[in-house]
């Protein structure tokens, strides 16, 4: 663990909110005006790195918010490395990844740069997330087991133990107060620069999802803590820009889980795990065909057929794999 009182480098400024953003230009207008009117006595930058949009995106950052740091990509280049390239030309004591599609709350920003400058052995925190119809979202997590793995965000998830998937959702802890966990979703997090410094940048192997669980998997074994604060609010409209490829939503999601398992878990759990996710489509092939047999909406069984026999000619094979 950490102690107060270490060395701080001096970064010249209190937050740098990094903005990974693929077609989603009215969502993102409304993240940076919030942003703004909620920045309070904060000194900070926003590096909004635009990962090749075609809706407009990059021309209403340069007429409307000429403050931000635009780096415009003409390629979608994933979410991790387009994080790096915002961090690699950040000044911020700490650095906050921020989704386009969220909304901040009031002075969510100021309450955790207060708490990372009040708890010096906290390497990462981050605030509640709502859902806009103001239901709280589930954020926070204990470190995947390969039970978990075989049943979370399958179809099998409704089967699984009651207490294997509440324990990996950290339900028994409190929501009304700061509790450490072992890692926060990637829609809001913000971390000590130093640490970064320490433990190294986003995977890039990862093109999207696990990235932010490996990092702060490397984070914790480093010996800081990772908060959830909950008196700090976002709004979060969920998966707005992968929605757009659903397909790829799909194989990246499998992807990045097999790769995590692979990395710390070994082959052995990456093999069984990655069968089981094929066997996984192949018996949603078989339930869509069954359904359009018998004339239940056909064309949807048609596409869905589609979509997950394309997840399977994937192979599903991570890089590094």
């Amino acid at each position: 663990m950490k102690q107060n009182g270490h060395l701080q480098r001096d970064y010249g400024l209190d937050l740098s909110i990094i903005i990974v953003s693929w077609n989603v230009r009215k969502l993102l207008a409304n993240c940076l005006q919030t942003i703004d009117s909620g920045r309070g006595e904060l000194n900070l930058e926003v590096i909004v790195v635009d990962a090749g949009s075609v809706d407009g995106s990059p021309e209403m950052l340069r007429e409307q918010f000429a403050w931000v740091n635009l780096v415009a990509r003409s390629d979608n280049v994933g979410f991790p490395k387009g994080n790096n390239i915002g961090i690699e030309r950040a000044r911020g004591r700490h650095i906050m990844l921020l989704n386009p599609d969220t909304e901040v709350i009031g002075d969510a920003l100021s309450q955790m740069v207060a708490y990372l400058n009040q708890h010096l052995d906290v390497g990462v925190v981050s605030g509640m997330l709502i859902n806009p119809d103001g239901s709280i979202q589930s954020s926070r997590r204990r470190f995947p087991t390969f039970g978990t793995a075989v049943f979370e965000s399958t179809w099998f998830e409704p089967y699984a133990p009651h207490s294997l998937i509440r324990d990996y959702y950290a339900e028994d802890l409190p929501l009304d107060e700061p509790v450490d966990v072992d890692w926060l979703t990637g829609a809001s997090l913000m971390v000590r620069h130093e640490v970064i410094d320490e433990v190294g940048l986003m995977d890039e192997a990862y093109f999207m999802y696990s990235e932010e669980l490996d990092w702060c998997r490397r984070i914790k074994d480093a010996g800081w803590r990772i908060v959830f604060l909950p008196s700090a609010e976002i709004i979060h409209h969920v998966g707005k820009s992968s929605e757009q490829a659903i397909v790829q939503r799909h194989i990246n999601f499998n992807k990045a889980k097999l790769r995590y398992f692979r990395k710390y878990h070994g082959r052995l759990q990456a093999d069984s795990l990655r069968f089981w996710l094929l066997l996984n489509y192949v018996g949603q092939i078989v339930l869509e065909a069954g359904k359009g047999a018998i004339g239940h909406k056909r064309k949807l069984r048609k596409q869905r057929i589609r979509a997950y026999w394309d997840v399977l000619r994937s192979g599903l094979r991570p890089a590094g794999y």
